[in-house]
């Protein structure tokens, strides 16, 4: 897995976490979400990283999860979602104490999207594309974003974004408020590293306590975090869900 995460320490107190498989447009398998999760989890035990940054490739923030993960899943009787490392994952995401910033160039799927409303900073590239196709899968939001997105967005936006899977482009991610800036591709990643230093260089108890005031209650995003995962599971294991997945993989979505 170490090629398709690629993990760096910057100067500056800066971790890079990048999603690195281009063949399948960045699409998460359980791997890549367990190296990202240990990125986090290393990332909030040490002293010399201030913040992280998470990219993909040109064209490809990520697809989302592999979605022939979930299908296996759904045909494995004793598998259950709780296991899965795409909760893991999402738990921890949404616990994570070391600030967090996204640099989001093309494709942004799923939990490309969802991701992105647990960072402090969200920069968008003109090319961006963000997309949050649950339901037309016979899925349901996850994450947190059904009760982060209508905060953000307000409930008549975020249900045609989440119900009817509407896409939007960076220019339109920065007027909804769900990213700081448009910034040109050639350039997204570089700026999103130097926001990440300026987060990093930041008295570290000032920056916690101001995070932790901002965010609220980590209480009810955790709840809805496993509220998502128990419907989401269900969703898995209904034969409509699944039938739409084989479909999907077969090309025929």
């Amino acid at each position: 897995m170490s090629e398709a995460i690629i993990i760096e320490d910057r100067p500056g107190g800066v971790r890079l976490i990048r999603w690195n498989r281009p063949e399948k447009k960045n699409a998460l398998t359980g791997a890549m979400y367990d190296a990202t999760r240990r990125g986090l989890e290393e990332a909030d035990a040490s002293e010399a990283v201030g913040a992280v940054v998470f990219a993909g490739l040109p064209g490809a923030f990520t697809a989302g999860n592999d979605l022939a993960d979930f299908h296996r899943a759904a045909q494995a009787p004793g598998m259950a979602f709780s296991d899965m490392p795409a909760l893991h994952f999402i738990r921890h995401l949404a616990r994570t104490a070391t600030p967090m910033v996204a640099a989001v160039d093309g494709l942004a799927i799923g939990i490309g999207t969802t991701l992105t409303l647990h960072c402090d900073l969200v920069y968008a590239g003109p090319q961006a594309r963000f997309r949050m196709p649950f339901v037309e899968l016979g899925l349901v939001p996850e994450a947190g974003a059904s009760l982060l997105l209508p905060r953000r967005v307000g409930l008549a936006r975020a249900s045609a974004l989440l119900l009817l899977a509407d896409g939007f482009d960076g220019a339109a991610a920065v007027a909804m408020g769900l990213a700081n800036a448009l910034v040109p591709s050639e350039e997204i990643e570089a700026h999103a590293l130097a926001q990440a230093a300026r987060l990093a260089a930041l008295p570290r108890r000032a920056l916690a306590a101001s995070r932790a005031l901002i965010r609220g209650d980590a209480r009810e995003v955790e709840a809805a975090i496993e509220a998502e995962a128990a419907a989401f599971e269900a969703g898995l294991r209904d034969p409509e869900t699944q039938a739409r997945l084989a479909r999907f993989l077969a090309g025929k979505a």
